[in-house]
């Protein structure tokens, strides 16, 4: 290493696996080539590596059969709807308590109500939410086709074809344009830039905006697939979820090259400010570290929910202890009036209507107790009503129908409604106590709209500001904007026409001035807020 190269840094990291120590070494000045000491340079064994040879995804899968590239991301199918989404609901405590007071009433000793009408509002109630939830779900796996069936470059018979992102096998080799996704997670070979670089955007991944970049070996740079045969022999980790993470050895031509989280694309990133990268899948669908990371979809639950879970916990156990001393009264009252159970009004034990006198609907003292405690529980379960659950699924779907018909909500610029993808928590909406943020674009807009301006004593604006959705020139590209802008039209004009004229120098610094401000004022802002948290 040349300890006078200015551009290099060195990284110490500590693995716990193996109690190794890796030195990462950056070389700045080559693009980021990074050489792992140690643990990278170790032989990955047979047992522990994928083996992944480029371009022939037959021999690839020959020893094991790698996941293919389709993705599922919803909860149920149609076999496995009906018990899942019954499971589910069940979680909630009313509901458990309802079905026991519904199957009570079904026993004619304790019968009180009718036995179909004891069943129909649970019934209605689960019926509601199984329909929102199959909705919910129906829209998760129209994702999942859309997602499936986007188209992807391949490399097949020495040309790229288009294929479906379900149908990409590891070892297969993809190019990629600027502005679009990787299907898979692959290993960087070639790029359109000479350095070998590609500029990536993993805000799909890990929140972040900025740029990030990854590099292609000098060995596989100059070989552009499709153009010249390349083979190799990939020799990787297995799948896991460490996203910053990855060990791999690649052979080509007779060379042995360390690959570190530099050299690998991840699934979901964005090529950006690169014209087309060219790599080599190594993980596919659900073994993508993306997908390793994705829980599936959670089954959310209001604040509001949870507490009534609690109540009705608290109502069950008041109801159980309420019952409890109706069965002890009715317990003492028969041991007291037990020789006049027979002829006593209300209450006759005996049939005299047919023939010898018989005992009518008694069962003993014990389950009398019993029935008498049952039958109450039947008679009190209006204390938690089943009314109210009723009305809250009814009420969650009027709610998310005014929220997405809302006028106030919809974006003109991408033209896009507000969607509701779970029902289950409207209630919480706006109940934010605390945030917590980084940088000023993630509370505001980071888009700031032309209103005016004073440029040496000249007023531009003043009424005359227009729309304009025109394609911009910069710096030998054409730039279209997503959404239409004002502008003022002299204004426009005179910072298209350069610096020729004393009018066009002051518009250029002006603008160049204010850009600046900028920045420093969201700086100023960011401190503001920071202090304000901390006091």
């Amino acid at each position: 290493m040349d300890s006078q190269n200015p551009f290099e840094e060195e990284i110490s990291l500590n693995q716990r696996k193996g109690g190794n120590s890796v030195r990462e070494v950056r070389h700045g000045s080559r693009g980021g080539d990074i050489e792992l000491l140690g643990l990278s340079q170790k032989e990955i064994g047979d047992d522990d590596a994928r083996l992944v040879y480029l371009n022939d995804p037959v021999k690839s899968n020959e020893r094991y059969e790698f996941a293919g590239n389709s993705i599922r991301t919803s909860k149920y199918s149609v076999f496995s709807f009906l018990p899942r989404n019954l499971f589910r609901q069940f979680h909630r405590v009313a509901y458990i308590y309802f079905l026991i007071i519904a199957v009570l009433n079904q026993l004619p000793q304790l019968a009180v109500f009718g036995r179909g009408a004891s069943i129909m509002p649970l019934a209605f109630v689960l019926s509601v939410t199984a329909v929102k939830d199959a909705y919910e779900d129906w829209r998760r796996h129209r994702s999942d086709r859309v997602e499936n069936n986007r188209l992807a470059w391949v490399l097949v018979d020495d040309e790229f074809r288009q294929k479906k992102w379900k149908d990409i096998q590891v070892g297969e080799i993809l190019k990629i344009q600027a502005n679009e996704t990787f299907p898979c997670d692959i290993v960087l070979l070639s790029t359109s830039e000479p350095t070998g670089v590609a500029f990536v955007q993993t805000v799909n991944l890990d929140g972040e905006s900025n740029l990030k970049t990854r590099y292609a070996k000098q060995e596989t740079i100059s070989k552009i697939p499709g153009e010249e045969m390349i083979n190799g022999l990939i020799k990787c980790e297995r799948p896991n979820r460490n996203i910053y993470g990855f060990q791999a050895n690649m052979e080509v031509d007779g060379k042995r090259l360390s690959l570190g989280p530099s050299n690998i694309l991840l699934r979901g990133c964005e090529l950006k400010n690169t014209a087309w990268a060219i790599g080599v899948a190594v993980y596919c669908g659900r073994e993508t570290k993306a997908m390793l990371n994705s829980s599936g979809a959670p089954s959310k639950r209001s604040q509001l929910e949870t507490h009534m879970n609690f109540e009705t916990i608290i109502l069950s156990l008041f109801l159980i202890f309420l019952c409890s001393v109706v069965s002890i009264c009715a317990a003492v009252w028969l041991r007291r009036r037990k020789d006049e159970l027979d002829i006593l009004p209300f209450y006759r034990r005996k049939d005299f209507a047919h023939g010898a006198p018989q005992n009518f609907n008694y069962y003993g003292w014990g389950l009398e107790i019993f029935f008498t405690f049952l039958m109450s529980v039947i008679v009190f379960q209006i204390m938690i009503p089943i009314s109210l659950y009723i009305s809250m699924e009814l009420v969650r779907v009027g709610q998310a129908y005014f929220m997405i018909r809302d006028m106030l909500l919809y974006d003109e610029g991408s033209n896009s409604r507000f969607q509701c993808r779970s029902l289950n928590i409207n209630e919480d909406l706006g109940q934010i106590k605390y945030v917590f943020s980084d940088k000023t674009g993630t509370l505001t807009e980071n888009k700031m709209e032309f209103q005016r301006a004073s440029i040496w004593g000249v007023d531009y604006s003043d009424g005359r500001t227009v729309s304009r959705n025109d394609p911009a020139q910069v710096d030998g590209k054409i730039l279209q904007p997503k959404m239409e802008v004002k502008v003022d039209p002299q204004l426009l004009e005179l910072s298209r026409s350069g610096k020729d004229t004393k009018g066009a120098k002051h518009v250029h610094d002006f603008l160049i001035s204010s850009l600046h401000w900028q920045h420093v004022t969201q700086s100023c802002l960011l401190l503001s807020m920071t202090h304000l948290i901390l006091q």
